[in-house]
């Protein structure tokens, strides 16, 4: 793929220079079944050494999928219930932000038929669909088993409640709004570039593993061959593989 990585490379350079660690994390969302796509997402984080946290959607999830789990390359985490939207009026799609009296009970059935497809391979770490979630729910998660919670942006804390690690992706290489093909790859590179430097300069927190966020099943090529290559860029300048812990 043309790609100028020169300015990823400097930036990347600037944080080494600067003495910090650099934990790097991958998502990937929507899974609900064995296919082709999952079978090239698991040979690409293979190829370039990083585990990918898969994000299943619990209330679809097939045996075939229990089956295809290798959990030294895909790793099972929580997405939701059933990825169905509940907003209302000018909400924006969700399915855990807009108020409703089962929320709480579908975060906890969710975690339920996780452990019981994946037991101790899954790992306790909520996906909102949508990346959307109240602080209603937030605060119900841990008491539910959840010891993780990830969304899209840079965190403002390390934990979204107590005994809850806040700890989210920050890239994401689709156009969602646009052609659902490639974001423009200098910009996502530029975006890249801007975290690194915030991190730096104190404005983002630099401890929290910087996450990419992928979608296998909805994937043009232009999105595998960047996504295989911003993955290797980061780990050749220095960002090292993050995983979250094991479920108890």
């Amino acid at each position: 793929m043309a790609c100028d990585w020169t300015p990823l490379r400097a930036a990347l350079a600037r944080y080494r220079a600067d003495g910090l660690d650099l934990p790097f994390w991958w998502r990937d969302d929507d899974a609900v079944a064995a296919t082709p796509a999952l079978d090239r997402l698991a040979a690409l984080g293979a190829r370039t050494g990083m585990p990918i946290h898969l994000a299943i959607i619990p209330a679809h999830a097939q045996d075939t999928l229990v089956q295809a789990i290798d959990p030294d390359r895909l790793v099972p985490v929580v997405h939701g219930w059933a990825h169905h939207d509940h907003s209302a009026g000018d909400d924006k799609k969700n399915e855990f932000m807009t108020q409703r009296p089962d929320a709480a009970r579908d975060a906890a059935r969710a975690m339920e038929r996780m452990r019981h497809l994946f037991g101790v391979q899954l790992r306790p770490m909520f996906v909102p669909p949508w990346n959307r979630v109240s602080a209603d729910v937030i605060r119900g998660l841990p008491a539910q088993g959840y010891t993780a919670l990830s969304t899209f942006g840079p965190r403002k804390a390390p934990d979204a409640a107590p005994g809850l690690a806040q700890i989210n992706t920050h890239i994401d290489p689709i156009w969602w709004k646009g052609t659902r093909d490639l974001v423009e790859p200098d910009q996502l590179i530029t975006q890249t570039c801007a975290h690194l430097d915030a991190r730096r300069a104190g404005v983002e927190d630099h401890t929290e593993p910087f996450g990419i966020l992928t979608h296998h099943l909805v994937h043009t090529d232009a999105i595998w061959n960047f996504t295989a290559a911003f993955v290797q860029e980061m780990q050749d300048g220095g960002a090292t593989p993050w995983t979250t812990e094991t479920t108890t």
